[in-house]
């Protein structure tokens, strides 16, 4: 097949999936469907590691939305098959420059339509006209003679279509048709502008040979007074970041017990506070590390300040995270503590990507490279795994179980809730639970969540 009919082929099947329906497992089959004819349309020498693991991801990301039906489903679906299309098509442009190619595709889209050359096939237009002649315009005569004849001699035959109302949302119709074709447009024949295509280069994640000059950065400062600069504030600051984590962890571990809006007020603010220190850390050492000190042979004892520095910051991270432990033993799980955890981890990451770049000498976008395939991973892991259920199943066993909490602040948490009515003997959460249950069956089937389809009552 050719570009026009796979826009037109998920165009349609886009109407089909979506008219007089809500969202639910009709956009994971969509998305099941867009990464099977991408893999098949993709040439074999584009069918690379990462073609081949986003292909698999976008499938399992269309399962988990037909599953779950959320936010984070969401994200994960429309992040790996933007990632997907975008791969198929350009093996060796970095992921960073997706960004500039949807927001140019986007606004580009009216004019790219007009541009029929370049994705519908030339016709003779004679031809052309023959075609529909003798396709739709002689049929179409013939059915009106014939209509007229025999329901001039049948009135029940004439009836049938007379006493007919078609049933169609016409602007629903026109507007899924737009959008279906938008969609179908922009992935089947996105294009990528020489512009973008120039600024690639910026992103790689090794120096080229004419990269490699020992030459100072401002013309202010000379290379060795700049040197000296880097390696005063490294120790200065490794000495300042000792003496933070010492009081960051009495204030932590050893002061007095506060009540839980205290210590959650505290937690958060000292959460913050570690991540924006890592971030501010990661940018001051990619600031001194963006080119000369890379290579230069002088720069040793910087090296060093810069590791510590790096290890110091992950000793910060670890406590920041030991807290945030103790504080999910004292008070329960919730979505907030386990997004901390999800933020420090990924703290962590980038200070070990931080001190790989310094140890094999990569430039900084070497940094944003990494960190976006680790960030697309947190996306799948947040969508693939009913983080609701985890809570809800490790909360249940405490004695302050708060069930109005779980009930309306919790998503996909019924199946443990019901186990919860049913120990407990609660009917009147078993009887709001089913009704939820209830409801969310009675979707038509394009617009069911699956996970209330596993339900057992």
């Amino acid at each position: 097949m050719k570009t026009h009919h796979y826009i037109f082929l998920t165009t349609a099947l886009f109407i089909i999936l979506f008219y007089n329906e809500e969202v639910g497992i009709n956009l994971g089959i969509l998305t099941i469907i867009y990464a099977v004819l991408t893999f098949f349309r993709t040439p074999e020498k584009n069918r690379t590691k990462s073609f081949i693991i986003l292909s698999v991801t976008s499938i399992c990301s269309g399962i988990a939305f037909a599953w779950f039906g959320d936010f984070p489903s969401f994200l994960a679906v429309v992040s790996s098959i933007l990632l997907l299309g975008y791969r198929s098509k350009n093996r060796r442009m970095k992921i960073l420059m997706l960004i500039p190619v949807f927001v140019v595709n986007c606004f580009t889209f009216i004019c790219r339509i007009f541009s029929f050359d370049e994705w519908l096939p030339k016709t003779n237009t004679s031809r052309l006209w023959q075609k529909i002649v003798a396709v739709i315009i002689i049929p179409l005569v013939l059915i009106s003679v014939f209509f007229g004849i025999y329901s001039a001699g049948s009135t029940h035959f004439a009836n049938l279509f007379t006493n007919y109302e078609l049933d169609i949302n016409f602007w629903q119709l026109i507007g899924i048709s737009v959008l279906g074709f938008f969609i179908a447009f922009n992935y089947w024949n996105y294009s990528v502008e020489k512009l973008i295509y120039k600024q690639n280069h910026i992103f790689h994640n090794d120096f080229k040979t004419n990269d490699i000059v020992q030459k100072p950065t401002y013309s202010f400062l000379d290379i060795d007074a700049e040197r000296m600069s880097g390696v005063i504030s490294f120790f200065l600051l490794n000495i300042l970041l000792v003496f933070f984590i010492i009081t960051f962890n009495y204030e932590q571990f050893y002061e007095a017990v506060k009540t839980p809006n205290q210590l959650s007020e505290e937690t958060h603010e000292r959460v913050v506070a570690v991540i924006l220190s890592i971030v501010m850390a990661i940018l001051v050492i990619m600031f001194y590390f963006k080119s000369n000190f890379n290579f230069d042979p002088k720069a040793g004892l910087m090296k060093i300040l810069v590791k510590i520095w790096i290890i110091l910051n992950a000793v910060l991270v670890i406590s920041a995270m030991l807290k945030n432990l103790e504080y999910i033993v004292h008070y329960g799980f919730t979505y907030k503590r386990l997004g901390v955890c999800a933020f420090l981890i990924l703290s962590v990451i980038g200070l070990i990507a931080t001190f790989f770049k310094i140890q094999m000498k990569k430039r900084n976008a070497y940094l944003f490279n990494t960190m976006v395939w680790f960030f697309y991973g947190t996306v799948l892991a947040c969508s693939y795994i009913n983080w609701g259920g985890i809570i809800t199943a490790q909360n249940m066993k405490r004695k302050d179980f708060a069930v109005n909490y779980h009930v309306t602040s919790i998503n996909f948490s019924e199946k443990c809730l019901l186990q919860y009515a049913e120990e407990k003997q609660n009917t009147k959460l078993k009887k709001n639970i089913l009704e939820k249950i209830k409801n969310q069956r009675s979707a038509t089937f394009l617009s069911k969540v699956l996970y209330y389809e596993t339900i057992q009552k």
